[in-house]
């Protein structure tokens, strides 16, 4: 179930009243047209600090009932950072906040060409702290008084070019997995082997998308969205399921599930090399 877009603009119109809110976005699966009739429906609640929880917590209790209540900033991480989970008119609506002067510093980053994923509890390849930027790029405003959110927009909607080659040259890291994995083989030891190929999936999916110029945010669907990647390596998606599935505890199907990776890794080199052309 999904809220009206009356009732959507009239909850992002109330936001952008409490003290410290710049603005307002519509981001996940609704705002890039990939969701389903059950998807939550995102905001990023952007903010200077000081947030007026109190007051944010009073908007919750009008628009999600008696119950609903929000976090203070940093509550869920340093990256996820804080909101609250609410039901709306019958539909689950999440308010994820968003410190604007941290994103301003990863546009930057960005454009300059670093990153770095960093540790969060429910993000086990970690979050890019370029995926501040990626919402930006690809949300959709729905409150921005001051146009903060539609400057950073403008900002983020161009692929930067630094950040493309970075990823790229970040398939360094796939080719060091493979080669630590081995050392694991004999053991028998598929768990750390299983982290290894997580990670080493995760580092091509970031280059791949680098290399197209596409914004990947979030590990959920990486593959799936690396395989529909125009010059994506064939078959990206059964091929990255085959890895897991040869994970047995077995040395022989081990071995074949890391040379298995070391064809996909350099696979997505020469995609990445045709991509940036």
């Amino acid at each position: 179930m999904a809220l009206s877009d009356t009732r959507l603009h009239e909850l992002a119109a109330s936001l952008a009243e409490v003290p410290g809110v710049t603005g307002v976005l519509l981001g996940g699966s609704r705002a890039r047209g990939t969701h389903t009739p059950d998807s939550d429906t995102d905001l990023g609640v952007y903010y200077r600090a000081p947030l007026d929880v109190a007051a944010l917590a009073e908007r919750a209790r009008v628009f999600g009932g008696p119950a609903a209540r929000v976090t203070s900033p940093g509550e869920w991480g340093p990256w996820v950072d804080g909101g609250g989970w609410l039901t709306v008119d019958g539909a689950a609506v999440d308010w994820i906040y968003r410190d604007v002067r941290r994103v301003e510093q990863a546009c930057a980053d960005a454009e300059q060409g670093r990153y770095a994923f960093h540790a969060q509890v429910g993000h086990p390849l970690g979050v890019p702290d370029f995926a501040y930027a990626g919402e930006v790029a690809l949300g959709v405003v729905l409150a921005d008084p001051a146009g903060e959110l539609a400057a950073l927009q403008g900002r983020a909607r161009v692929f930067p070019p630094a950040l493309r080659e970075s990823l790229v040259a970040g398939l360094w890291e796939a080719d060091f997995l493979v080669g630590v994995a081995r050392k694991a083989v004999p053991r028998g030891d598929s768990a750390y082997l299983a982290g290894c190929l997580f990670r080493l999936v995760g580092v091509c999916a970031h280059a791949l998308h680098g290399a197209a110029g596409r914004w990947l945010i979030n590990e959920k669907g990486a593959v799936a969205a690396s395989a529909a990647l125009p010059g994506a390596p064939p078959r990206l998606a059964e091929r990255v399921d085959a890895l897991f599935a040869g994970l047995d505890g077995d040395p022989v199907h081990l071995a074949a599930a890391l040379d298995a990776a070391t064809d996909l890794v350099l696979e997505t080199a020469d995609a990445c090399a045709m991509m940036s052309r």
